[in-house]
């Protein structure tokens, strides 16, 4: 009988939630894409908290990430300059941002375009 009491025991001391740890917070991960109308496409990860991925800048695209929470929608233009080749490029998003899911489209005119209006993060 002892047994069965000491069993539960041990399996709550190994946990941190029996222990009152605080929950750690939710990760951050996406998969970004760009795709060209020509069909080449390219893809990169990025983590954040901490920043990690296949992402070429990790810690600047996440940086801008949690200056907007997260959200793609609200990420401040760089006021650099671009050629005004037309060479279209769509360019998506899915992934979670502190554990809530977050996906993004937009299509921009060239690369430099999408990188500059995402103030980096589509440079890759």
């Amino acid at each position: 009988m002892a047994f069965f009491l000491v069993e539960p025991i041990t399996a709550c001391a190994l946990t941190l939630a029996c222990l009152g740890a605080p929950a750690q917070p939710a990760g951050s991960s996406f998969e970004l894409r760009m795709q060209t109308v020509d069909g080449r496409a390219s893809s990169v990860s990025l983590q954040c908290q901490p920043a990690g991925g296949t992402h070429p800048d990790r810690a600047h695209a996440c940086a801008e990430l949690a200056a907007v929470d997260g959200d793609f929608e609200n990420i401040h233009s760089n006021p650099e300059a671009c050629t005004l080749i037309y060479q279209p490029v769509d360019v998506s998003v899915e992934g979670h941002w502190r554990g809530k899911p977050k996906t993004f489209t937009a299509s921009y005119g060239n690369p430099c375009l999408a990188a500059v209006s995402s103030n980096g993060i589509f440079d890759f």
